[in-house]
């Protein structure tokens, strides 16, 4: 499969390695330090640009016939005008806060437990903690966002989220430390006991592996996607 990547950082350098490993061809790099290749020579695109960046890689993209999967965080007010951008061009768009399988499984499992909790508001309150390295630009990260809104969807006691204290709704906790790849946990507190689960990533690798898993399924499709579809959740 020949592969456009949009954004060269650390993650668009993490997904090459891996592509390659797959039998996958790089043949278009697209960043502010570095382009070469061709974007309409590619199969499928992946986008892990800077937020700035995003909306003009994938419309770019589109009007290239490349469809994209995207992974950058930081941009989603405009996630309605690409998904519209995309239909009109007749591709196909995959946006995820987080690729790695084990993230996703953990939305499920977040979801679950959010289920459990239903009626326990008085007894137990929720509160969700995220950790990243220092370099990442948003906070909360769109991971975190993504889980306050898994936990919203099925708990309406919790269907905003802020991260001021006394805010109304999901109180959230963002920490930027070292190299930390990313640590989401959400915790249910109550005076005598608390719950928590929690994801902690080890490497980038299960990011780039998700990302890369995603476009080998993108590829040839047309329309809207999630990692749910990919992964049949």
């Amino acid at each position: 499969m020949k592969i456009a990547l949009l954004g060269y950082g650390r993650m668009g350098k993490a997904i090459e390695t891996i592509a390659q490993e797959r039998g996958h061809e790089i043949v278009a790099i697209i960043d502010k330090n570095e382009k070469k290749g061709s974007l309409s020579e590619a199969q499928v695109a992946i986008n892990f640009s800077v937020p700035t960046a995003a909306v003009e890689n994938l419309k770019e993209a589109f009007d290239a016939g490349v469809p994209v999967v995207c992974g950058t965080t930081g941009w989603l007010e405009q996630l309605d005008e690409i998904h519209t951008y995309c239909q009109e061009k007749n591709s196909a768009f995959l946006y995820a806060s987080n690729f790695s399988v084990g993230v996703n499984l953990f939305f499920k499992l977040n979801e679950l437990a959010a289920k459990l909790m239903m009626g326990q508001e008085e007894q137990y309150t929720a509160h969700l903690e995220e950790t990243h390295h220092i370099h990442k630009l948003d906070a909360p990260s769109g991971t975190a966002i993504t889980l306050a809104e898994g936990l919203g969807k099925v708990n309406p006691h919790y269907n905003a989220w802020t991260m001021e204290e006394g805010g109304e709704g999901l109180k959230i906790t963002a920490y930027r430390e070292g190299e930390v790849p990313g640590t989401h946990s959400i915790s249910y507190h109550s005076k005598i006991d608390q719950i928590s689960i929690e994801h902690k990533a080890h490497s980038r690798e299960g990011f780039a592996l998700g990302a890369v898993i995603a476009a080998e399924w993108l590829k040839g499709k047309e329309g809207i996607f999630s990692m749910s579809d990919v992964l049949n959740l």
